[in-house]
């Protein structure tokens, strides 16, 4: 498709309808590698192998997103605030002043479905979870659910959010336990400046951390170069980082905590982050590498 013809197509067909024709053929294109290496299959890559033949395209390629109705979850107003939101395990999780109850139903949907124990992208598990005293640092906080699922049993948190307006609904939602929670506008990172910190310079040689949670968007490779000390010296230290942002991201990032000392091991099955334009055969990647040491 050369320039011209690209742009009148671009004019001509309705965006939505453009991701829908890009999703059937990254689907299509998926299916045809597979079925031309064979020999690549495991038990994991089969199960979303059956799951694409019948169904669209999805980040989470798997029958128990099915299972999750937005239209269910009760939006709630908080007049004082002037804000909204969801409970969650009996706490309140609020989310920007901006948004309809529309919006918060389908993102706290993903957001549930995200940590559903059959979830590729769920942190914890039975055996690597947050425990009794633990000093949780949050890298790419959000919503907050993470944050607001351990609270009660950390005993101080750190939270990193660069969305001013999630900063207002953060507020709120962790106001219970602002004595133990510290929450910083920042992007984390390689550089120290009035934006931006590294983890080594805004947590002190004197302090400790014991879990760190990291999911920014593709900048977690920054974010590691900037946290050298705290990998090489927190000890014990707990590690869960996204791996499926970038296509490197679970080898480079696995090869970097085992040489710090670190245990590893990934999540189960895969993600298929069609978001990413540089998306590649063999198109499936890792949600998340747990470290501990």
């Amino acid at each position: 498709m050369n320039i011209s013809t690209s742009l009148i197509y671009r004019i001509l067909v309705p965006k939505f309808i453009r991701k829908r024709i890009l999703a059937k053929s990254l689907r299509t294109s998926i299916l045809n590698y597979y079925c031309s290496h064979p020999e690549t299959h495991s038990k994991e890559i089969q199960e979303v192998l059956e799951y694409l033949k019948s169904n669209p395209i999805a980040v989470f390629p798997y029958d128990f997103q099915k299972k999750y109705n937005e239209g269910t979850i009760e939006v709630m107003d908080d007049k004082d605030k002037g804000l909204r939101y969801v409970m969650l395990d009996g706490k309140k999780l609020y989310f920007k002043r901006r948004w309809s109850k529309k919006r918060i139903r389908h993102s706290f949907n993903e957001l549930t479905k995200e940590q559903d124990p059959q979830s590729p992208h769920r942190y914890l598990n039975d055996k690597f979870k947050v425990e009794e005293g633990e000093v949780l640092v949050d890298i790419g906080v959000a919503e907050g659910n993470f944050a607001l699922g351990a609270v009660e049993k950390a005993s101080r948190l750190v939270l990193f959010e660069t969305d001013v307006e999630w900063i207002e609904a953060l507020n709120a939602t962790f106001e219970p336990w602002k004595d133990k929670v510290l929450i910083a506008n920042k992007f984390v990172s390689d550089t120290t400046d009035s934006s931006s910190t590294k983890l080594d310079d805004f947590i002190g040689r004197d302090e400790k951390i014991t879990f760190l949670k990291i999911d920014v968007d593709g900048a977690e490779s920054r974010l590691l170069n900037g946290c050298k000390r705290i990998l090489a010296e927190q000890k014990p230290l707990k590690v869960a980082i996204c791996t499926y942002h970038k296509q490197q991201d679970e080898e480079e990032f696995n090869s970097l905590l085992i040489r710090n000392g670190f245990e590893t091991s990934h999540s189960d099955g895969f993600i298929l982050f069609y978001y990413d334009k540089k998306l590649r055969a063999p198109y499936l990647r890792r949600g998340l590498i747990r470290a501990t040491k």
